[in-house]
């Protein structure tokens, strides 16, 4: 089954412009996903807005089923990032908790109609540059064998498909399939916190399946997948490379010399 593609939001011709939100993995850990995010968007010639008083999407509440304070940071969400202009998230977790999870807590809220045109604004970055964008390869090198991560929160969205025909199509880059790559990293944010040993271990056999096929960096287009099992990875003194999508695609221009 073929996940459904969301029209581009842009006129011919029209200059695409978005609004940034850094999700707080970047702004606490992972900022240099923030900066490459934002450089290959540059590249493309899309004019970035990064919204100051920008905080978190809502989703650690919503996940630990405290829907009102949920609701509280949504709708700052809401006033932060007011106006036409796509929604942009490097992270597939953070974009659909926006465009699903929102929709849920807010079902029964006059404002329900606000969060919904929220949500329709809402890409996560690589749906955003195949198909608003219209970009279907990338330039540049990358020398590496990539192990590439499906996030569940991206199934039934045009982000993996658009992830794999952007990593394919780099000079240089091999994606090397592995075993039970549909299965979950054992992640899921606060799930990692109230079962720490259920999610250690889906992480470990995720992990003993990405090393049997050696790649080089193990990529993503979600942080926290990256974190937890680099993390799990680093503790078992088996550290493995890992890189967001845009990373791998900023560094694929650089190393092209397309970007200084």
């Amino acid at each position: 089954m073929h996940a459904p593609v969301r029209p581009s939001p842009f006129a011919p011709g029209e200059r695409p412009k978005i609004q940034l939100m850094a999700t707080c993995l970047c702004d606490a850990f992972y900022d240099d996903v923030a900066r490459a995010t934002v450089e290959v968007l540059e590249h493309l010639g899309v004019e970035v807005e990064f919204p100051e008083g920008q905080t978190c999407c809502g989703q650690p509440a919503f996940n630990g089923g405290d829907w009102p304070a949920s609701r509280k940071v949504v709708r700052h969400t809401l006033r932060t990032f007011a106006g036409t202009a796509p929604v942009l998230l490097p992270s597939g977790s953070c974009a659909a908790m926006l465009r699903h999870g929102a929709l849920l807590e807010f079902e029964k809220e006059s404002d329900l109609p606000e969060v919904k045109a929220l949500a329709a604004r809402t890409w996560e970055f690589a749906d955003f540059v195949v198909n608003a964008l219209g970009v279907k390869t990338w330039p540049g090198r990358y020398d590496a064998t990539i192990a590439f991560h499906r996030n569940c929160h991206n199934r039934g969205t045009g982000s993996e498909a658009a992830s794999l025909a952007l990593l394919n199509s780099i000079a240089g880059a091999k994606v090397v399939p592995f075993g039970e790559q549909e299965q979950c990293c054992g992640f899921g944010g606060t799930f990692s916190v109230a079962f720490p040993h259920v999610s250690s271990s889906m992480g470990t056999l995720k992990l003993d399946h990405i090393r049997a096929a050696q790649p080089d960096v193990l990529v993503s287009g979600d942080m926290s997948c990256l974190m937890h099992m680099g993390g799990l990875a680093q503790k078992a003194g088996q550290p493995i490379k890992t890189q967001h999508i845009a990373q791998v695609m900023r560094d694929a221009l650089r190393n092209g010399g397309l970007l200084r």
